[in-house]
């Protein structure tokens, strides 16, 4: 696929490294010749210099015959002119659109090719505040995946020492939990993916991902820990859009504080928010955490734009009592170092984001999929159509479909039903698969897999 990428970011970057992993023609445009260069020392793409949104910098980027245009700069107004003129000038086909204001993405007449043609809406406040807010309400987790609207949840957790699982073989699970489903889809060990078979020990330390109706995952999760209690007040440094989306979606449920240094911001937070407490100040100060009782705080959320300040004020928190720590992390560098340190969770703004983008790039009726472990894998909600002589995988157990090596079954949900998808389960057509893979570059392979074809004779 011929795909061009808008914005040479953090977001754009990690975009074009996915990508350009899965044999797809890549070109990114912007401005910045440093950045630009530095991305074509280390991937095999195209690049173009030059302002996104004229006509004549498109053009040379091959607008004309792109598949998709993705534009994902800082500004929102240059992505929408952006995708105006892809679509006026070259009839691109697919235009995606990263927004960043509220005020834009909540107008969704404004999109429909009367209006500004551009066929998905990207929100990475969007994305961020939901995906925090799945880990808030789940305590404990690690990471929390939503596919087939909600009725399956895919869920990482660390083993620590008092689970029952822990130091057992994962067969073990359907001795202690005869009447709960699930599927342990893939271990990390010591960052080292590890395929479980039932004769794999969960050992302490380990990030394991599991798989489950939405109603069994707590019971599943302890399994593999002590149950955490849920939690009742959350503290949240930075009330920019991301801070402000999550109190907004969090103060029906939970004692909520914004603390903001930037006194108008707090002005506006107050009028906005209902029963969340807005704190005019520095999260950083020693002082004022423990005004404001940072030893009783169940989260302490870093969620300004500065990396730096979001990591001192988080391990501040942490030393000062705050039960349990996320960190909003920009730099992906830094995202690995922090994490399963003093600071508990590390958020990286560009893989929720990209995992949007993903589900909308992916060939075959693909629709939903997450980076996980910070893109070291992916998890993909796929729907099987066909019939056993159009498709690869309708009528065959999961122990008959050729997988990419690398790839898991880990459940199937028909008719808003969900079936943990063991060797003997057959896939019937209007399935929805959800599949783990550990090496992304097999994902053209699993496309493929659930394309429909004349005949498969």
């Amino acid at each position: 696929m011929k795909i061009i990428i808008l914005g040479a970011n953090k977001v754009g970057a990690a975009l074009a490294e996915n990508l350009a992993k899965e044999a797809n023609d890549i070109t990114v445009v912007d401005p910045n010749a440093t950045r630009l260069r530095e991305l074509k020392d280390r991937l095999d793409i195209a690049t173009v210099e030059g302002q996104v949104s004229y006509p004549n910098i498109l053009e040379n980027a091959g607008a004309r015959d792109a598949d998709m245009l993705i534009a994902i700069t800082e500004s929102d107004e240059v992505n929408l002119v952006a995708c105006q003129i892809a679509y006026s000038l070259f009839r691109t086909p697919k235009k995606i659109c990263r927004l960043r204001s509220n005020s834009y993405v909540a107008e969704k007449k404004l999109f429909c090719p009367e209006g500004i043609p551009i066929d998905v809406v990207i929100s990475p406040e969007q994305e961020v505040s939901h995906y925090i807010k799945s880990l808030i309400d789940l305590p404990g987790s690690l990471q929390v995946l939503d596919f087939a609207d909600g009725l399956v949840q895919l869920v990482g957790v660390k083993a620590t020492h008092g689970g029952p699982l822990v130091n057992q073989e994962i067969s073990a699970l359907r001795e202690h939990m005869p009447n709960v489903d699930t599927r342990v889809a893939a271990i990390f060990r010591k960052n080292r993916p590890i395929m479980p078979e039932g004769s794999t020990v969960i050992e302490e330390g380990d990030e394991v991902f599991f798989i489950a109706a939405k109603e069994d995952i707590r019971d599943v999760m302890s399994e593999m820990r002590k149950v955490d209690q849920p939690y009742k007040k959350i503290m949240i440094a930075g009330g920019g859009n991301i801070g402000e989306r999550l109190a907004a979606s969090l103060e029906k449920k939970y004692r909520t504080k914004i603390i903001e240094m930037d006194y108008e911001r707090c002005k506006d937070l107050t009028e906005r928010l209902k029963s969340t407490t807005v704190l005019h100040g520095d999260a950083s100060n020693q002082e004022m955490l423990i005004g404001e009782s940072i030893e009783d705080t169940d989260v302490f959320l870093a969620l300004t734009n500065n990396d730096d300040a979001n990591i001192m004020s988080s391990l501040l928190a942490k030393r000062m009592g705050a039960a349990r720590v996320m960190t909003l992390i920009a730099n992906p560098a830094y995202v690995d170092l922090i994490q399963s340190g003093e600071i508990d969770i590390a958020i990286s703004p560009q893989q929720a984001t990209i995992g949007s983008l993903l589900t909308h790039i992916r060939k075959g009726d693909v629709v939903n999929v997450y980076s996980l472990r910070r893109g070291a894998a992916e998890a993909m909600e796929a729907i099987a159509h066909g019939d056993k002589n159009t498709s690869k995988v309708v009528g065959k157990q999961v122990e008959d479909i050729a997988l990419p090596e690398g790839t898991t079954i880990g459940a199937v949900v028909r008719d808003n039903k969900v079936f943990i998808a063991h060797d003997d389960f057959v896939i019937e057509t209007d399935d929805h698969v959800i599949m783990f893979l550990v090496d992304k570059k097999r994902i053209p392979e699993l496309e493929r897999l659930f394309q429909v074809g004349l005949t498969f004779f």
